[in-house]
């Protein structure tokens, strides 16, 4: 299937990326998972981060953002495309939105570096009410993003109903906590 200006990922970026993207360290690398149309390629690449994005189809992500990495792939049906010495490669941000395949949790986790950032946002149980995804497999369950994060540092959270589309969601910023090597410190502040 094809993307078209409609397709997922276009107009802005999100309000929840934007307003978590701080807590990337500067020049980090960034994967935008389900990149879309390549919205969050662009802000990230326009704050000076070098983007990756892996999509079924890339082609409107490369008009958009020239400047990203671009892994065209099946995610759900085949291997993990970004690999590193047999272990997935490692990003200073995972970017995951409007997008869920459950079996991808650990890879994803997995794909942020030591004190790296996970931003993750989708749709919740509820959605089935106002629209579609409706399925279940597609839903995030109540809390499931604070688990899947269990031993992370959560820096923010929400499960709740948005408008303009109407629609439920629930998203989580996160960083994957660490020991500085050197000094044993633990970063701990985040401004919010």
């Amino acid at each position: 299937m094809s993307a078209s200006p409609s397709a997922h990922g276009s107009g802005a970026a999100s309000a929840w990326v934007q307003r978590w993207s701080h807590l990337l360290a500067p020049g980090a690398s960034v994967l935008d998972v389900a990149c879309g149309v390549g919205r969050h390629l662009a802000w990230f690449a326009q704050r000076g981060h070098a983007v990756t994005g892996i999509d079924q189809d890339t082609a409107l992500a490369t008009q958009q953002v020239p400047e990203a990495t671009l892994v065209t792939a099946d995610i759900e049906n085949g291997p993990w495309p970004l690999m590193h010495n047999m272990a997935p490669q490692q990003f200073g941000a995972v970017v995951v939105t409007n997008y869920l395949w459950r079996p991808l949790f650990p890879t994803l986790l997995n794909s942020v570096a030591p004190g790296g950032l996970l931003l993750y946002e989708t749709f919740a149980a509820g959605n089935e009410t106002v629209g579609r995804p409706s399925q279940p497999d597609f839903l995030l369950q109540p809390g499931e993003l604070i688990s899947v994060c269990a031993g992370w540092h959560v820096v923010a959270f929400e499960q709740g109903y948005l408008e303009n589309p109407a629609r439920f969601v629930q998203r989580i910023a996160a960083l994957r906590s660490f020991t500085h090597p050197e000094s044993g410190a633990v970063p701990s502040r985040h401004t919010l």
